[in-house]
C-alpha cells in the first residue's frame, strides 16, 4: 500500500511539474508566434491546484494509515502473553540479551561505611520529599530497586527450566508434575520480568524501578526459589540457598533495615525453607499463611508483614465470548476434579467426597494437574455453575483461581484461608464461603447451593467476569492485573516498615525486643495436638 501511494504521489508530482514546464513553453512560443493559441493561465492554475490537493490528501491518508495498528500484521510488542512457557521463551530469546542493567548493587560484602553513606542519602531524600511532596510517604508510584544478582540465581535458573520443560517426567510424591507446579508458583518470574522491562514497554503506573538504592522504597530479590527447590539436588539446593542468603544479607540496604523493606518471592510452601528464619523480617510473597504450623513456623509470617498472591491458574481464562457461549451449557450444579486424599486441613476433601458422591447434578472425580487433567478440569468448570474449592495440604489451592477465571462460582471450604488482595477485593461478591462443619453435614451443601435463585447466580457470574482479570498474570503486566494489585497492596506497608527500620537503628541493642503483634493461632481441628508443646 505504501509503495503504491509513493508511486501515485510521484506520478502526480511528475504531471504537475510537466504542466508547469508546458505552461512555460507555451508562454515562450506565444511571445515568438503571437498567432499561436495557448491554454489560458487560469485553467492551468486550477488544474495545478487540483493535482496539488489530490497529492496532499494522499499524503495525509498515508500518515493516518501508518499511525493505525495493522490488523493483519499486529505489532508483537502490543500482544499480551499469559502463558508462562511462551512468555519465558520470548523473554530469554529476545528480551534478555538486550537488557542492560546500570545500578549501584554492591558486588561483595559491604562495610559500615557503605551502610552509613546509604543512610545519609536516604535521610536527605526523605527529608526533601517530606517538604516537597504533600502525600509523602504514601504516594504512588512505589519505587522499587531490583538487585542485580549473579546470573546463576536468575537467568541460569530460568534457562534450566526452559531446557528441561519438555524432557522431564519428574513428579512430586503426590504425583503432581514438577514443571507444572513451578508454573503455578511462577509469581517471581512475572513480577521480575515486568520490573526489568524498558519503561517504554511497561504499562503499570503503580510501580517504577529505580537504579540507586537510596531512592528505593522497597528492594526486590530476584531469586527463583521454587525452580531451584524442584530442579536442583537436595544438598545442592541447600548450599545454593545459603549462598543466595549471604549475597543478599551482605547488601548495605539489608543491613540498614534488617530486611524489612526487602521482598522475597517464597510462593511455594516448600521453597527456601532451610534459611527462612534468617529472612523473617522481610516481606514474603506467599500463597497463604497456613496457620497449621506445617509449612511456616510461628512468628515467621503475618498479614501485617507479608503478602498473599494468587496462584497462576492451571486453565485458560474464559473471556466474554466464552462466558456468553458457556452460559446455557452450565448444567452441572457443583464440580470438583482433583485429589481427594490430602493432609492437614485438606482432610476435609475426603469427607466432602464421601458426602457428595452420587448426588444428582454433582461431579466429584479424582485427577491430576497434567495436560490431560487441565483439559478435563477446564471443560468441567465451564459446564458448571459452582466449583468446589476445599483446602489442600495448605489452606489454599490453585483450584480457586481456576474457578474464577472459568466463570464458575467458587464454593470455598477452607476455614484457615487467607485470600489475595483482600484489602482491595471483596470475595463475597464472587464466591460462596461456607464453614467446614456446615459443608460436611448430610445434604447441607447441595441444599444451600440450590437455594440461590437465578438472579443471585447471575449476579455472582457478572462479578466473576469483572474480577477474573485480577488473577491473570501476563507480559506485559496489565493495569488491575495481579502484578498491579501486588504493588498497590505493598504500598500500604511502607509507613510501618519505615517506623520499624528507624526504631531499630536507634534502640539500644539488647535493651528490649521490638514491639510487634503476631496474631497467630493454630488450626484447632487439625493441629492442636502437634503444636500444644510449642504454645505452652
Amino acid at each position: 500500500m505504501n509503495s503504491l501511494v509513493v508511486f501515485f504521489v510521484g506520478r502526480v508530482t511528475e504531471v504537475s511539474n510537466r504542466t508547469r514546464i508546458e505552461e512555460s513553453d507555451l508562454a515562450m512560443v506565444g511571445n515568438q508566434r503571437h498567432h499561436t493559441p495557448h491554454r489560458p493561465r487560469s485553467k492551468t492554475l486550477i488544474f495545478t491546484l487540483l493535482l496539488f490537493s489530490i497529492s496532499l490528501l494522499v499524503i495525509l491518508y498515508t500518515f493516518s494509515s501508518s499511525s493505525r495498528p495493522s490488523i493483519s500484521n499486529p505489532n508483537k510488542s502490543d500482544r499480551t502473553e499469559t502463558s508462562f512457557v511462551a512468555s519465558l521463551e520470548q523473554f530469554l530469546i529476545h528480551k534478555a540479551p538486550k537488557l542492560s542493567i546500570r545500578d549501584d548493587t554492591v558486588h561483595g560484602e559491604s562495610d559500615d561505611d557503605d551502610l552509613k553513606k546509604l543512610d545519609e542519602k536516604v535521610f536527605e531524600r526523605e527529608n526533601r520529599l517530606l517538604i516537597e511532596d504533600p502525600v509523602y510517604p504514601i504516594g504512588f508510584p512505589v519505587k522499587v530497586y531490583v538487585y542485580e544478582m549473579p546470573k546463576k540465581f536468575t537467568f541460569d535458573l530460568l534457562w534450566l527450566f526452559r531446557n528441561t520443560y519438555k524432557e522431564t517426567s519428574n513428579a512430586t510424591s503426590n504425583g503432581s508434575p514438577v514443571h507444572r507446579l513451578i508454573e503455578q508458583h511462577s509469581v517471581d518470574y512475572w513480577l521480575w520480568a515486568d520490573l526489568i522491562s524498558p519503561e517504554s514497554e511497561r504499562r503499570l503506573k503503580s510501580v517504577v524501578r529505580v537504579h540507586q538504592q537510596h531512592e528505593a522504597d522497597f528492594f526486590y530479590v530476584p531469586f527463583f526459589t521454587t525452580i531451584s527447590f524442584f530442579l536442583l539436588e537436595k544438598q545442592q539446593c541447600k548450599a545454593f540457598y545459603r549462598e543466595a542468603l549471604k549475597w543478599v544479607t551482605d547488601q548495605p540496604a539489608w543491613k540498614r533495615s534488617e530486611g524489612r523493606d526487602h521482598i522475597f518471592p517464597i510462593h511455594h510452601p516448600w521453597s527456601f525453607k532451610t534459611v527462612r528464619k534468617f529472612v523473617k523480617n522481610a516481606i514474603w510473597l506467599l500463597p497463604d499463611m497456613d496457620s497449621t504450623g506445617n509449612w511456616y513456623k510461628p512468628g515467621q509470617v503475618s498479614l501485617e508483614k507479608d503478602l498473599i498472591l494468587p496462584y497462576v491458574p492451571n486453565v485458560d481464562r474464559c473471556d466474554d465470548k466464552c462466558l456468553s457461549e458457556s452460559a446455557p451449557k452450565r448444567t452441572t450444579l457443583l464440580f470438583f476434579r482433583g485429589r481427594l486424599k490430602r493432609n492437614a486441613g485438606g482432610k476435609i476433601r475426603a469427607k466432602l467426597g464421601a458426602e457428595l458422591s452420587g448426588v444428582k447434578d454433582v461431579i466429584i472425580t479424582e485427577g491430576t494437574s497434567g495436560e490431560g487433567g487441565k483439559l478435563a478440569a477446564q471443560g468441567g468448570m465451564r459446564r458448571s455453575l459452582f466449583c468446589l474449592c476445599p483446602a489442600g495440604d495448605t489452606p489454599s489451592s490453585a483450584r480457586l483461581f481456576d474457578a474464577i477465571v472459568s466463570g464458575c462460582i467458587p464454593v470455598i471450604v477452607s476455614d484457615e484461608l487467607e485470600l489475595p488482595f483482600e484489602g482491595i477485593l471483596d470475595y463475597k461478591k464472587v464466591a460462596v464461603i461456607v464453614s467446614s462443619s456446615d459443608a460436611i453435614q448430610p445434604g447441607w451443601l447441595v441444599n444451600h447451593l440450590r437455594s440461590f435463585i437465578p438472579s443471585q447466580v447471575k449476579k455472582f457470574q457478572s462479578s466473576l467476569a469483572q474480577y477474573s482479570r485480577h488473577f491473570v498474570y501476563s507480559s506485559p503486566a496489565q493495569p488491575l492485573g495481579p502484578e498491579d494489585l501486588t504493588w498497590r497492596m505493598i504500598a500500604g506497608k511502607l509507613v510501618n516498615i519505615k517506623l520499624h527500620t528507624r526504631r531499630s537503628l536507634r534502640v539500644v541493642k539488647g535493651s528490649r525486643s521490638i514491639c510487634r503483634c503476631d496474631c497467630w493461632r493454630p488450626n484447632s481441628t487439625t493441629a492442636a495436638n502437634s503444636l500444644s508443646p510449642v504454645l505452652s
